[in-house]
């Protein structure tokens, strides 16, 4: 889920033309997560092969991935999660518990009739297991289109890549690739335009954002070491965040006193025992500095045994999906952002 800072982020409302040409470092199960969340039934079930096993990520993978390269010429460059740090099993735990009470809400909706609200509910209940990362794996070989097997944190993996200039930016729906020092995040890479909301069962817009970190940290005042010590008072992945404190409160306080450890006694004493090696996950992650980002030419052959023969995919739509890998990339006009950006 990642940490909260929508009410201090200065971001800029982009159009998906506007990344024409760059490469993007891709949070992968981040972007499968979404899949497997809105790609289902009515009634909420998931799309699955004949043999039963879940197919929605790998239908959202292959439809919106081949519309972005050929028809915006965006560059993705997928990176996985590795195993995950052991301070983070308490909001593995958490999220675990929240897919099992959403189960059982989207089974009593089933029972009453109640399909939008069995739909709201089954988006919950998504769990990306390591067969079905693998079958993701498997697909973006066969389409030619890279990935990177991150040691720990893709976000950490991806901010790395895009800091040496292997990538323009990272690209997740989370902030944490700014914790990690990412110069630039795109956030919501995404065809259709609109999120759903399960709590309202309804959806709103969305349009993709552009954060440049330098640019952040300059409007609000303060380093990137401050900012990893403002998401831990308001919480992360890996820690509880201190209980009335949001992220305007954080960034006041780390304004004032420059650091958590600089608190007052009566507040620090709030924060998590374990902030110190918190910090230093954020500030000197785990990260694989070798890795191979080219693009190579589709396996069609293979695509249709395994998408059409093993998964139920009908021919045709994969034909198509195939083909927009294989036709010219149109080239579309490029915003000049260097005003912003300052480079």
């Amino acid at each position: 889920m990642g940490v909260n800072l929508t009410p201090i982020m200065v971001k800029r409302i982009m159009r998906l033309e506007d990344f024409a040409g760059r490469r993007l470092a891709v949070d992968a199960n981040n972007f499968l997560y979404q899949f497997l969340a809105l790609i289902r039934t009515p009634r909420g079930f998931s799309l699955e092969s004949p043999d039963g096993t879940v197919t929605s990520h790998l239908a959202g993978l292959l439809y919106r991935t081949t519309r972005l390269i050929q028809e915006y010429d965006i560059k993705p460059v997928f990176v996985f999660d590795g195993a995950p740090s052991e301070y983070k099993r308490t909001e593995i735990e958490k999220r675990r518990k929240l897919r099992e009470k959403a189960a059982a809400e989207w089974q009593a909706a089933l029972r009453t009739g109640d399909y939008a609200k069995a739909f709201s509910k089954a988006v919950v209940t998504s769990r990306l297991t390591q067969p079905m990362v693998q079958d993701a794996k498997k697909l973006l070989q066969l389409l030619g289109i890279p990935y990177v097997e991150a040691p720990s944190e893709a976000e950490a993996q991806a901010a790395y890549m895009a800091a040496k200039g292997d990538v323009w930016a990272s690209s997740s729906q989370d902030y944490d690739s700014l914790l990690f020092g990412a110069p630039r995040l795109v956030r919501y890479l995404t065809i259709s335009g609109r999120e759903y909301l399960p709590g309202k069962m309804t959806t709103r817009p969305l349009e993709p954002e552009l954060i440049a970190l330098s640019e952040f940290l300059s409007e609000v005042g303060i380093a990137s070491e401050q900012l990893v010590d403002l998401a831990i008072l308001v919480g992360t992945d890996f820690n509880e965040g201190v209980k009335g404190i949001g992220p305007k409160t954080a960034l006041n306080l780390i304004r004032k006193h420059g650091s958590i450890d600089n608190l007052p006694d009566s507040l620090r004493s709030k924060v998590p025992s374990h902030y110190t090696q918190v910090r230093e996950l954020f500030l000197a992650p785990k990260v694989a500095q070798e890795y191979a980002i080219g693009f190579g030419q589709p396996r069609e052959d293979e695509l249709y045994r395994f998408l059409c023969n093993e998964k139920g995919f009908a021919w045709g739509r994969v034909e198509k999906a195939v083909h927009r890998l294989k036709v010219p990339r149109k080239r579309m006009g490029q915003s000049d952002l260097r005003g912003w950006l300052r480079f």
